[in-house]
């Protein structure tokens, strides 16, 4: 199938992109990789009056660390560059793990940060990883800056907290506290499918080895990236072990999330690979925690 017609504009400044955004609202999207907006347009699930392409502002392609130690990533970097770059294995090793598990390298190629946030796939492992790490948002519009924590950017299938005029243009990732260790793990029928389901997890530890902190965050278990806070909650203040970790998991996969099933998986089995996971992911982060 082929796209309905649409009008397309290449501006050469940040500025001008947010003033034909201003300008045509609703109306008009972005296009940045175009990995998932162009195939949602061939099969007429999504359509849009004007395709703003926003490949020609380098200005947004970018990995650095600020002042304050957070990682700032650029809403244009590929995908591909997250998966190589130093500074992300060395400071989001949570992001670094995740990013092979994304589609193919001819995707991943392509495919950008801020294309895949903004799309808000809930079996995608990017807005996972935007709030286990408990990053910040950039939005930016003709009428200024705004910033969003990543808990509350996502509002649904396919919705974010992204107003009509505004466009997400880096993303905050704040430093991981010492003894502080992650996992990201999933499961596809084949390597590149989307996820059956997903777990990312990050615990801190205290001086004696117990749980100070945890975060345990699912993909294609809801309508956006499931936060299983009270399945966290059960881990602070114990020490690892294989109690611990199936409380936790049987309750994160009985009372949390909440898959809807596919043809390939239904929600039962489903909450049976978040148990399994979800132990495996505790493991993982708790040894690397303790290294």
């Amino acid at each position: 199938m082929k796209p309905a017609p649409f009008d397309y504009v290449a501006p050469d400044s940040l500025q001008a992109a947010l003033a034909l955004k201003a300008q045509h609202g609703d109306d008009a999207k972005f296009l940045a990789g175009g990995q998932s907006l162009i195939p949602a347009m061939n099969f007429r699930l999504a359509q849009a009056a004007t395709l703003i392409d926003v490949n020609n502002l380098r200005e947004l392609d970018y990995v650095r660390r600020d002042e304050n130690g957070d990682l700032r990533l650029g809403a244009l970097t590929r995908q591909r560059r997250l998966e190589r770059d130093p500074l992300v294995k060395q400071y989001a090793p949570l992001l670094h793990d995740a990013m092979p598990w994304v589609a193919h390298p001819q995707i991943r190629n392509r495919g950008t940060l801020g294309g895949s946030l903004a799309h808000a796939d809930p079996a995608a492992e990017l807005p996972v990883i935007a709030v286990a790490l408990e990053a910040r948002l950039k939005a930016a519009s003709a009428r200024g800056e705004r910033w969003i924590a990543a808990a509350d950017f996502f509002k649904g299938f396919f919705t974010t907290d992204l107003a009509s005029d505004e466009m997400l243009v880096e993303v905050a990732l704040p430093p991981l506290p010492p003894r502080a260790g992650t996992s990201f793990i999933e499961f596809a029928r084949r390597r590149g499918d989307y996820a059956v389901i997903g777990v990312a997890a990050v615990v801190t530890l205290n001086e004696g080895g117990a749980c100070d902190e945890a975060r345990l965050v699912y993909l294609n278990a809801g309508d956006g990236p499931v936060d299983a806070k009270r399945a966290a909650s059960l881990l602070k203040g114990q020490k690892p072990s294989a109690e611990v970790f199936v409380a936790a998991a049987n309750l994160a996969a009985e009372q949390e999330i909440n898959p809807i099933g596919s043809i390939h998986a239904s929600p039962d089995y489903q909450r049976h690979l978040a148990r399994v996971l979800t132990g495996r992911a505790l493991k993982q982060a708790f040894d690397r925690a303790s290294q």
